[in-house]
């Protein structure tokens, strides 16, 4: 199993390094979330060992809101220098597979469109229920849900 911040310095490795795309600290927090919910899917077991939190702006590592907390904000652009260790370089091969697929997926996507994505999704609407709209929640998004809600769509 890999790290959440191994795989979040990866994609911003990839996205910054090899064409320098868009990717904002809430676009880097959607493709992480995007990341472990197809690899749920594919596989049935989570490729990280982190819980995804259902925020106003959709789902959130708490572990990389912090280590980022004091330097970025929700539309601060990330860069090779947020990189945190080189320790992603020795992601195994058919994980950076994996990653690279779901990239090519929704990399594209502003970080506006992949938040309204993840808003109109099962897991981050069921760990939402009962909250207001603009409610501070930290109902962790159920993985089990995930595996199953991503795992119906390979099947459509």
């Amino acid at each position: 199993m890999e790290t959440v911040q191994n795989i979040s310095d990866y994609i911003i490795y990839r996205l910054k390094s090899e064409g320098n795309q868009s990717l904002s600290f809430l676009k880097l927090q959607k493709l992480l979330f995007y990341t472990q919910a197809w690899h749920l899917a594919f596989t049935g077991d989570p490729l990280f060992d982190e819980k995804f939190q259902a925020w106003i702006h959709g789902p959130v590592s708490r572990q990389i809101f912090d280590n980022y907390k004091n330097s970025k904000y929700m539309y601060s652009e990330m860069t090779l220098k947020d990189i945190i260790s080189e320790r992603y370089k020795s992601i195994k091969p058919e994980i950076k597979v994996h990653v690279d697929s779901v990239l090519d997926s929704y990399a594209s996507f502003s970080s506006s469109e992949l938040e309204t994505m993840t808003h109109q999704e099962e897991p981050w609407l069921s760990a939402r229920e009962g909250f207001d709209e603009y409610q501070r929640c930290e109902v962790e998004i159920s993985e089990d849900l995930m595996r199953k809600y991503y795992g119906a769509r390979l099947q459509a």
